[in-house]
């Protein structure tokens, strides 16, 4: 025993009795004997993993030289030891990945392996895919082995969600070790990906191998460490532990169908290599009767069977070996959905699929349906019947889906229902409890039916005679007769909302999923009379996806009658939902029905719902237009959004949105008389959108103006800059000096660029937006001051060309507005060739050139009808076909970059004979020469090729030089037709190739 640990001894003697002191690592190099009899210890204290981290964070500590720099761990004969300790508790384990795995993080058990590939003698330096494994030395073999096993295993482990542990306080301090761990974590992951394909073709090498294999054990690292100069030939390398090498074939068969099944949600063929691995896995672990060196998880291993055998289809129904999965997966495939329905049934009985499984199956119908696939709705509803039945029978909760299903059954779906319920009972004995739970199922079903005759269907079945005693026979039919009566006087005709009567009381919680479900106001108002006179409490809270607008929440809580409070709730929480999801239809009934029910008692909400209602017009109108109707609004809706934008009421809660939309929908409809010359100055001072939305209107008549009307333009740029500067303040630093801080955004616009954003995509009409984007072209030129690479756009002239403070304008945000508003224009019109092109200079300065030059040929082909006439000259400008140029240069297509050199009013041959000198084109060279009709530039060509020896790209361009059409001597408007003939034939190969 060390003197430090027979001071601990000493110290504890007189105190009483306690656990053994735990044994510390540096005992373990003092002491070579400790280790063995340590780990041979029922409760080994301290673990065998907990050593191996000891031993390693030992080893791999950093070391201080003498001028205090920190170098890294010191090569000497305490670290080295430190190591083959590691190695020698893993070797005692067997080298059980499982176990390692579970105790040991990524990095610890990485630098593991790596010291076992090292003492191995596996050669450095050289990949394992090179390693032959037939000529290594049988524990080096082993080595490389096990390492690739625990790279793929890793990976496929990594893919798994891990729900994150959140540090408490006493653990805040070791944040940045968690996080320096979690970094070298993901590196290593990085890496074993990069090389999963490496690890994968190692391990089918070693199934290839039918000898047997040894690892290391204690031993067998005693004699390394004891002969320094040992390798794999020594007797360190047969003294290992043998493994027989179906128990290795069994171990890399499951980890490498393990990787293999991650990888199939890429790559689906590879389910199949998977499935194959597995089958060899079971068949191996059949073969070994008993085993040591195979540690597989055989729950874990019958469930990737199952998945792979359903999704490769290698399931046979008719096999007795096939399990119930396996059946239902072949029914489906083969698309015997009546056989799918009855193995459903006669699950019911057995209870042998789980009841996840059986909705996965519904729900796969669902989605194919969803889909477009006919002939399904049918099943979908035998399915959803078959899944409650199972549900009743064992006393959970019925689907959501299964009640919408009772809402309106038809006579099949009833007698389907009975079938189904008589055959879940089949059993010789069925359980008392199963019996209750259907009964119970039975009154529910009645209970949720609405017709009597389907009623009577259910209470005269054979199973409900059994099932309910006389008595709760007679007093649900008795119920029913009641409910009957009722709803029949609820459906005559009535004068008023507020008139209906109430329905007999049923199910508190049927009540509420009917409450959620219907968007019918007469249906909700019932339902909600019923609740309150089963339960006093407020059922506006039922669903927790019921919101109103929070400037309207107080307004409503304060009805103190508690039904006409969740009444009104309810009402404007369904329509405003409907509105979301574009029911117009059903929005109008549902806000109808409020107005008329806050009208009497609340002259707020009245003008409340007249605004939601106005709110709803406006929005319906700009769906339709959205959606390519060219019908102008009624004048009707004209007048009441500027009865609004006027509308002064005190103490009435306003939604700003209601303001916006109306704004943007008097842009839209181009009523910019209204905004320019009618509005109260009043709300212009007060309404930041009705500001906006007069200078854009004033703005927008005045661009055919001269010049020095722009007076307009000139406020409208201030308010913009404003809304994009961010505030500056100046504060000292401790040195003295004053430096400068910046918020976000300024404190003195008039909105936030975030909701400014969101008002312009309200906005539809082109010229508002195209005024929009020239403005904000215009700032980011100014911003970038970058004359070279200039974004281009429509009446870039109306605005000022300097900015008095451009230190305060936030560049990234003018940057991030300009790309978004020219972006959200092209969703509304792709064809509008000036966007086109501003689009395209957006992507040409910031370096992407693919994209610039697609958009770049988008604007010529909308304005020439596909290259089928001529593009106009304003639109390919000499600087447009520059940056076109520029863009097929910096993606090495040169040839294309000679061609277009013709374009441009004056043929820059300087450029396309330099591009012609480049051999690295990536374009298709001589296939583009019949696109050239300049003689210079073809005589170029068949000089260059000569001098190269380029035989065969001379001849075509020899052939493409002698075409009578290019004669110099023709008039010239032969030569003119031949250059846009083939101006035309090369746009055109160009949109082929970049669209």
């Amino acid at each position: 025993m060390s003197a430090e640990a027979a001071d601990r001894v000493a110290a504890v003697t007189s105190s009483r009795p306690s656990t053994p002191l735990q044994t510390s690592w540096f005992e373990f190099l003092l002491d070579g004997s400790l280790l063995e009899n340590h780990l041979q210890k029922s409760n080994p204290d301290p673990l065998p993993v907990q050593l191996i981290i000891q031993f390693l964070e030992q080893a791999s500590k950093p070391s201080v030289n003498e001028q205090n720099q920190v170098q890294p761990p010191a090569d000497n004969r305490r670290n080295r030891t430190l190591k083959l300790l590691a190695l020698k508790v893993a070797a005692h384990m067997k080298w059980d990945l499982e176990v390692l795995e579970k105790g040991l993080t990524i990095p610890v058990l990485n630098m593991l392996l790596n010291e076992l590939l090292c003492v191995s003698k596996v050669p450095p330096g050289v990949k394992h895919v090179d390693l032959d494994l037939s000529t290594l030395p049988p524990t080096t073999a082993m080595a490389v082995i096990i390492y690739n096993r625990w790279a793929i295993r890793t990976i496929v482990l990594s893919s798994f969600p891990e729900k994150q542990t959140k540090p408490g306080p006493h653990q805040m301090n070791m944040l940045s070790i968690v996080q320096q761990e979690k970094e070298m974590t993901e590196n290593i992951l990085t890496v074993l990906k990069e090389q999963a394909a490496d690890s994968i073709s190692v391990l089918e090498g070693a199934l290839r191998l039918k000898k047997d294999f040894y690892v290391h054990t204690l031993r067998t690292l005693d004699l390394l460490a004891a002969d320094a100069a040992a390798n794999g030939e020594t007797e360190s390398s047969t003294a290992g532990l043998r493994i027989s090498a179906d128990e290795l074939h069994c171990q890399v068969h499951y980890d490498l169908g393990g990787i293999f099944f991650q990888q199939a949600c890429t790559d689906q063929p590879a389910f199949e290599k998977a499935r194959d691995h597995f089958r060899q896995t079971k068949e191996l672990l059949k073969k070994l009767d008993w085993t040591v060196h195979v540690h597989l998880d055989e729950k874990r291993l019958a469930g990737y069977w199952n998945a792979c055998r359903a999704l490769t289809g290698d399931c046979d129904p008719s096999d007795s070996q096939t399990s119930p999965y396996d059946q239902i997966n072949s029914l489906i495939r083969a698309q015997d959905h009546k056989a799918v329905i009855e193995a459903f049934i006669k699950d019911n009985v057995t209870r042998s699929l789980p009841n996840q499984f059986r909705r996965s199956v519904l729900r796969e119908f669902l989605y194919k349906v969803q889909q477009g696939e006919s002939g399904l709705d049918e099943i979908c509803h035998k399915l959803c019947v078959c899944n409650a039945v199972r549900d009743a029978v064992e006393g959970e909760v019925l689907s959501v889906r299964f009640q919408q299903l009772l809402l309106k059954p038809s006579k099949r779906v009833v007698d389907f229902i009975l079938e189904v319920c008589t055959r879940s009972l089949e059993k010789e004995r069925p359980s008392e409890t199963s019996r209750r739970n259907m009964a119970h199922f039975m009154k529910t079903l009645c209970e949720s039916l609405e017709e009597l005759p389907l009623v009577f269907v259910v209470s005269s079945h054979k199973l409900f005679m059994e099932l309910l005693r006389e008595e709760e026979r007679k007093v649900l039919v008795e119920q029913m007769r009641k409910r009957s009566a009722t709803i029949n006087l609820s459906a005559k005709p009535l004068p008023s909302f507020y008139d209906i009567p109430a329905s007999a009381s049923v199910n508190i919680g049927q009540l509420e999923q009917q409450l959620i479900l219907s968007l019918e106001p007469r249906r909700i108002r019932q339902i909600l009379i019923e609740l309150h006179g089963m339960a006093e409490r407020p059922f506006w809270r039922v669903n927790s996806k019921w919101e109103v607008p929070p400037d309207y929440i107080n307004v409503i809580l304060g009805i103190k009658d508690n039904l006409t409070k969740d009444l009104v709730y309810i009402l404007m929480a369904k329509g405003l939902h409907c509105i979301s999801i574009k029911d117009f239809a059903h929005a109008r009934q549902l806000f109808s029905a409020c107005l008329e029910l806050v009208t009497e008692f609340s002259p707020k909400l009245r003008q409340v719902m007249l605004n939601e209602m106005l709110l709803l017009e406006v929005r319906a109108h700009e769906t339709m237009a959205a959606e390519g109707s060219k019908e102008r609004p009624p004048p009707d809706l004209v007048s009441r959004v500027r009865g609004y934008l006027e509308m002064r009421i005190h103490d009435l809660p306003l939604r700003q949105v209601v303001g916006e939309e109306c704004v943007a929908f008097m842009l839209n409809w181009r009523e910019n008389d209204y905004l320019t010359l009618q509005v109260p100055p009043s709300l212009v001072m007060n309404n930041p959108y009705i500001k906006l939305g007069q200078l854009l209107a004033s703005t927008c008549k005045e661009l055919p103006g001269p010049k020095e009307s722009r007076r307009t333009a000139k406020e409208l740029w201030d308010v913009v800059v404003q809304i994009c500067s961010v505030s500056i303040q100046h504060k000292r630093n401790s040195d003295g000096r004053v430096g400068l801080i910046k918020h976000r955004e300024s404190s003195m616009c008039i909105l936030y660029r975030s909701k400014f954003i969101t008002f312009i995509k309200k906005l539809r009409e082109p010229l508002v937006l195209t005024t929009l984007i020239s403005l904000f072209v215009r700032l980011h030129s100014i911003v970038r001051d970058d004359i070279v690479n200039e974004v281009t756009a429509e009446h870039l002239s109306i605005w000022p060309s300097t900015l008095p403070n451009i230190q305060a304008v936030d560049v990234e945000a003018v940057a991030v507005t300009v790309k978004e508003l020219v972006s959200y224009a092209l969703t509304l019109n792709p064809n509008n060739q000036s966007w086109l092109i501003t689009q395209a200079d957006i992507y040409f300065v910031t370096n992407q050139y693919s994209a610039a030059l697609n958009l770049y040929l988008q604007a010529g082909a909308v304005s020439s009808d596909f290259f089928t006439k001529p593009v106009p000259p304003d639109v390919y400008t000499d600087q447009v076909l520059k940056r076109m140029i520029k863009c097929c240069s910096m993606m090495n297509c040169h040839t294309q970059v000679a061609v277009l050199c013709q374009f441009l009013r004056e043929v820059d041959y300087m450029t396309a004979f330099k591009a012609l000198q480049e051999q690295n084109s990536h374009d298709a060279m001589d296939s583009f020469y019949d696109y050239i009709w300049d003689v210079t530039i073809l005589e170029y060509l068949t000089h260059i090729h000569h001098k190269r020896g380029e035989t065969e790209k001379r001849q075509i361009a020899i052939k493409a030089i002698g075409q009578t059409e290019l004669n110099t001597s023709n008039p010239e408007e032969v030569l003119q037709l031949a250059a846009q003939k083939r101006k035309k034939r090369f746009l055109q190969a160009m949109a082929k190739l970049y669209f």
